[in-house]
């Protein structure tokens, strides 16, 4: 494993361990993390819920707070590590913000904006475009959501709810 992809590991270590505090108030676990000369600038986790804000999403949330600490709307020589792909929004702001890198966790096949469904950080008619590393610890950030949806809708069943008692596929443990 070379430099950059342990670097990268260990900064989505710290977006992971921001987005576990998310579920303590209702919010999806989603964590951003703002690095600049290998000091954390920003961190955030999602809000939405909390905060009542749609737009309290973590990396808005980070990018705020990093270009608070650092004076400046532009986030140059700023890589920000996010354990989902950005939505739109997010991604947009990215693009806005200069930021040179984006690393992140699990892909976003329903809102994502960095690949899966648009590719606006790397849209060339925009005036700037992110490099973007995708897929880093995505087993362990795609897990975290996964863990956070499901227990989210058992909560949710009614009581007396049959379905959860009908009869699953039962896959064959048969040699191979």
């Amino acid at each position: 494993m070379g430099v950059a992809q342990l670097t990268h590991r260990l900064w989505m270590d710290r977006a992971l361990a921001e987005a576990r505090l998310a579920p303590a108030h209702g919010d999806v676990p989603v964590g951003a993390v703002v690095v600049r000369d290998g000091v954390v600038v920003a961190s955030g986790h999602n809000r939405r819920e909390v905060d009542a804000d749609p737009t309290a999403h973590a990396e808005m949330l980070a990018v705020r707070a990093a270009a608070a600490a650092l004076g400046s709307w532009r986030l140059e020589a700023c890589t920000l590590y996010v354990t989902l792909e950005p939505c739109t929004m997010c991604a947009g702001a990215l693009v806005l913000a200069r930021l040179p890198a984006l690393v992140f966790g699990a892909a976003d096949p329903k809102a994502g904006a960095v690949g899966s469904l648009y590719d606006l950080a790397r849209e060339p008619r925009l005036n700037h475009r992110v490099e973007v590393t995708a897929g880093v610890l995505a087993d362990e950030c795609a897990t975290l959501l996964t863990t956070f949806f499901r227990a989210a809708r058992a909560r949710s069943r009614p009581r007396g709810d049959v379905g959860s008692l009908r009869p699953r596929a039962v896959e064959s443990h048969r040699p191979a």
